[in-house]
Parts: C-alpha cells; sequence; structure tokens
C-alpha cells in the first residue's frame, strides 16, 4: 500500500484523504491544529455554506479567478456529486436562497463530523499539533519523497498532497505556511491579495448605521470611466463601511483596480428601491405626498426607507428633517428620487486578511497538471484548495473548489 502525507486537515485536505484511502493507499494527515477542519467551522457564520445546487454546467461561470483550471478536476467530482456523497454518508443538506447548500442541522460541526468519520473509516492517521517545516526530495530534485517536521522528524511517502489554505483567517492556520513548501519544489505564487472582504468606505455616517441589513437594493461600482461591478441582494452598514453578501461578491471585481482604488476613485452607488423605475418611484412620492400634506417629511420618509437610515438620507438630500411636505419643492422632491436611485457613496479601501473569506492569488495553476492536481515541476507532489490561484464568489462555491481539488488530487496521488 502506498503512503500518502496530507498537509493541512481543512476542507480540502479531510476530502483529499477520503479519496486516497477509497482508493486503496494508506493515508495520514499532518495538522498543525489541534482539530480538523477550524475553518471549515466558521464558515457561513457557524452553519457551513458547503456547496451551490446551480446546474453543473453553470458552476464554473462563478469562478473568478482560472475558471477553465477546474473543467477536467469538475467532470471527476462537482457540485451535484457533493450534494449526493453527503446524503449518502448520513449528512441531510438543504438548499437555501441564492441556490447555497447548508446541512440541515445548521452546524458546521457535523459536517467536519461526517468527513471525520469517513476519515477514520478509511484507517486514515490524523496527526495534531503536526507542523511541516521543509519537502523533502530525492537527489536529482525532480520527485517529492516526504517532509520535514518542524521537530525535526522525517516522514517518508510516496506522495505529499499540500492542503495548507490560502493566508485568510491566519488564527485557523491558513497562515501561508503553505506558499513556503511549494516555493521550496519551484513554484511560483501569484501576488496574495484578500477576497470576499468587505469595503472601508469614507463616509463617517456609516457608522451611525451599524448593523442595518438593507434587502432587495442594486448595487453598482464605477471607476471614472466604466462600471466595474452590477448586483442585486442584500448590503450590511457597520462600524467601518459595509458588508453583507453583495458587498463580498462585489470584492472580487476589485483586484483589477487597485491603482483606482488607491486614489480614491472608485465609488459605490445604491438603489434603494430597485424594483421601481424613477417614473414609479415620483408617483410614490406624489401619492404619499397628497395624503401627508401636514406631516413632517421625516415621518413621512418611514413609509419608504428604515428609519435608522432617514436622517442620513436627508441630510444627503439637504432636506430640513422637521420640513413639511406641503413645502417642498418639485425640485426637491427630484432630488430625493435621484438619490433613492443613484445613492453614492465612496471606497476607501478593504478589510485585510483577517475578514477576508478567502485569498485571491497563491500557486500558479499553469504549473500544475489540471486533471490530476499533480506539480509540473516536481513529481508526487501535488495540491488541493485554496493555496491554489483559484477563488469564486460568496456562496458555497470556494468550499466546493476544496472539495473537487481535494477529491481529485486523494484519488491520483
Amino acid at each position: 500500500m502506498n503512503k500518502v502525507i496530507i498537509v493541512g486537515g481543512g476542507a480540502a485536505g479531510m476530502m483529499a484523504a477520503i479519496s486516497a484511502s477509497k482508493a486503496g493507499k494508506k493515508v495520514c494527515i499532518l495538522e498543525k491544529n489541534e482539530k480538523l477542519g477550524k475553518k471549515l467551522f466558521i464558515t457561513g457564520k457557524g452553519r457551513c455554506n458547503i456547496t451551490n445546487a446551480c446546474p453543473a454546467e453553470e458552476f464554473l461561470t462563478h469562478v473568478v479567478t482560472n475558471p477553465r483550471f477546474l473543467y477536467s478536476t469538475f467532470s471527476q467530482f462537482n457540485n451535484e456529486d457533493m450534494i449526493e456523497y453527503l446524503e449518502k454518508i448520513g449528512l441531510p443538506v438543504k438548499t437555501e436562497r441564492g441556490q447555497r447548500v447548508f446541512p440541515q442541522s445548521d452546524r458546521s460541526s457535523d459536517v467536519i463530523q461526517a468527513l471525520k468519520r469517513e476519515c477514520e473509516k478509511g484507517r486514515v492517521k490524523i496527526y495534531y499539533h503536526t507542523e511541516v517545516k521543509e519537502l523533502l526530495f530525492n537527489e536529482e530534485k525532480d520527485q517529492c519523497v516526504g517532509v520535514l517536521l518542524s521537530d525535526g522528524r522525517k516522514m517518508e511517502g510516496d506522495s505529499v498532497i499540500l492542503a495548507c489554505g490560502g493566508f485568510s483567517y491566519a488564527s485557523t492556520g491558513s497562515d501561508g505556511a503553505g506558499y513556503i513548501l511549494a516555493k521550496q519544489a519551484g513554484h511560483k505564487i501569484k501576488s496574495i491579495e484578500p477576497s470576499l472582504v468587505p469595503f472601508e468606505m469614507k463616509e463617517n455616517w456609516c457608522k451611525e448605521l451599524m448593523g442595518l441589513t438593507l434587502k432587495n437594493v442594486m448595487v453598482r461600482i464605477k471607476t471614472k470611466k466604466k462600471t466595474i461591478y452590477e448586483g442585486f441582494g442584500e448590503f450590511l452598514f457597520t462600524h467601518f463601511g459595509v458588508s453583507g453578501p453583495l458587498v463580498l461578491t462585489a470584492s472580487t471585481c476589485l483586484g483589477k483596480y487597485q491603482k483606482e482604488l488607491e486614489a480614491g476613485e472608485l465609488k459605490l452607488f445604491l438603489d434603494l428601491k430597485a424594483s421601481l423605475t424613477p417614473e414609479q418611484l415620483d408617483k410614490r412620492f406624489l401619492r404619499e405626498f397628497d395624503t401627508y400634506r401636514n406631516k413632517n417629511i421625516s415621518n413621512v420618509m418611514e413609509r419608504l426607507l428604515p428609519k435608522k437610515m432617514i436622517p442620513v438620507f436627508l441630510d444627503t438630500a439637504q432636506i430640513p428633517e422637521d420640513k413639511k411636505i406641503r413645502d417642498i419643492s418639485k425640485k426637491e422632491r427630484r432630488r430625493m428620487i435621484e438619490l433613492m436611485k443613484n445613492f453614492e457613496m465612496h471606497i476607501s479601501g478593504v478589510r485585510g486578511f483577517n475578514e477576508a473569506i478567502v485569498t485571491r492569488g497563491g500557486v500558479n495553476v499553469k504549473e500544475i497538471n489540471p486533471a490530476t492536481m499533480e506539480s509540473k515541476k516536481v513529481k508526487h507532489l501535488f495540491f488541493a484548495g485554496e493555496i491554489m490561484d483559484l477563488d469564486a464568489v460568496t456562496g458555497g462555491y470556494n468550499l466546493q473548489i476544496a472539495w473537487t481539488t481535494g477529491y481529485a488530487a486523494g484519488k491520483n496521488a
């Protein structure tokens, strides 16, 4: 029996171990933490957004970086296969808004336990608190033959799979150590940036709206010349700026616009009434204004906006909160409609790796065989998961990349 050494016991590492053990190989996982799946535990706010149930042929359109690289492995093990597999091993799942798949129990720990049980069934040996310092190579340096641990011990194996994660949420163990190991094998690392990350905004009033969630709004992000993102969904104000599913997905588009971001040229426009045209909105305003002629504008705006947002909205529109409806001019009403449809904000930066859900960048996929996940530079060295230059939008897609690449690496190692 072959010995496969897997570095990292996260989503990709566990799937690689299960896949390799099913192929009849002797497998061990080297995990630097005290337990498996530490990052998996906090995904989806502790509920674990396992994958996405969109049609398999549509899935790769949601991958932002290097989607074509995944064609071959996706044909081996895709999102539909993952859902079927979890049901088979006794983990019932459910599909929610946006086709996001969660465990029925809403507990990420159940996902980890189900996969751990499968590892145990396959007699996978798990070493906790075990850190890999170096890869070991043969004399010709063209084949990986094992690993050197930080305590000086050597472990030899027929194949090594690097599934050590990226650089986001370093406290869970993805502290970039995998990139150092990949470099030892001569691999190039595409520059690392946080992705699926909240925005910092110039507007100080964001902290006054902290915790306010806006549903069914449209967001547009523009440079001086063009619109670089447009999306519809949920938007959240925070003490430093904005977050929520819409913003996290939008952040995947900012990689190419670092110069504009640093120059303060990126604007975010909120359409607060995305389901209404400006004409329909004007009719709505006139109807409300006719009914409540003698009320203050701030009271009537409660019928159109969340209460918390009204002071900021009226201040931006330069209309006093205690102004009577009967005194509002046509020009002021037009200004409010324009603001409802195009509420302008300014992006000053993005949050760091500590708040990034995934890492953009990583091991250059041109140096990896897309069908087997084996290094093209060193034989018997494989990659799985976030260590590679692959990332997708929010909604379960990134975890599926880990399952798919982990499965292929384990099967072929």
